[in-house]
């Protein structure tokens, strides 16, 4: 299948629910693998940070949960431009679909950032470049909801999300980078592409085996997501009604 083949049948509401299906098994499945190991390995194996004491165990749910929001948004971001080029009713649905799930990661983040901070900073909250970037990311996400419960017309509440979306893609780097770009209280990025992990591998290992949990998470959680919009938006359709019918 060429790249080509591949993008129309992505535009396919019917092909991507049949493909869709086995997939959330999979992922379900090794998330829950992945964080029960991940969590049990950080918060009862790994040794306890020289500085912080146990407190630190926390980064093990809130690194991988700011992580993945980011990328959710990302995702919104990508899916807006296909939504406003190419005019695919699948990208909608991803945006409409996408949203919950990274509004809670991101409200997770924050919280988990929160109860790091009290013992650490000696208070739950500070106006830092990295954590208020973060409540911006919370702030899209509202919007995001709210525009689309707001606009009775879905073609122009799908617009409108898109376009949103799209520019709410400028935080994102701006959370990455802030660390680097002000002083904060914030430590640096934990994952580092060019460099190596700061950490040792029996602090780093389990954070990263969370962080592949989380994102399995996110591929099950929104493909759930998306077959159930697919059906709702589509349930006029042959199709679906063959579908219906079948399983009946």
């Amino acid at each position: 299948m060429n790249l080509k083949t591949l993008w129309h049948r992505l535009g396919s509401p019917r092909w991507l629910y049949q493909m869709s299906g086995p997939w959330i098994a999979v992922l379900g499945w090794l998330a829950a693998l992945l964080l029960v190991t991940g969590c049990i390995w950080g918060l009862a194996f790994a040794p306890a940070d020289y500085q912080q004491g146990n407190s630190f165990r926390i980064i093990y749910i809130h690194v991988p949960t700011a992580i993945v929001s980011q990328s959710v948004y990302m995702m919104l971001g990508a899916a807006g431009l296909v939504l406003l080029v190419w005019r695919m009713k699948v990208a909608d649905m991803v945006l409409a679909t996408a949203v919950p799930f990274g509004m809670s990661m991101t409200a997770l983040a924050l919280f988990t950032g929160a109860v790091w901070g009290k013992p650490t900073w000696g208070t739950w909250w500070v106006w830092d470049a990295r954590t208020t970037s973060m409540l911006v990311l919370l702030f899209l996400y509202f919007g995001l909801y709210a525009l689309r419960q707001a606009i009775p017309r879905a073609e122009t509440a799908g617009r409108a999300c898109a376009v949103l979306a799209l520019l709410g893609t400028i935080n994102i780097p701006i959370i990455k980078y802030s660390v680097d770009w002000w002083l904060t209280l914030h430590q640096p990025a934990t994952f580092k592409i060019t460099e190596a992990p700061s950490m040792p591998p029996e602090m780093y290992l389990p954070l990263l085996v969370n962080v592949l949990g989380m994102y399995c998470l996110f591929g099950a959680v929104v493909l759930a997501g998306l077959r159930l919009e697919i059906l709702r938006r589509e349930r006029d359709t042959q199709w679906v009604r063959q579908l219906v019918e079948a399983r009946a």
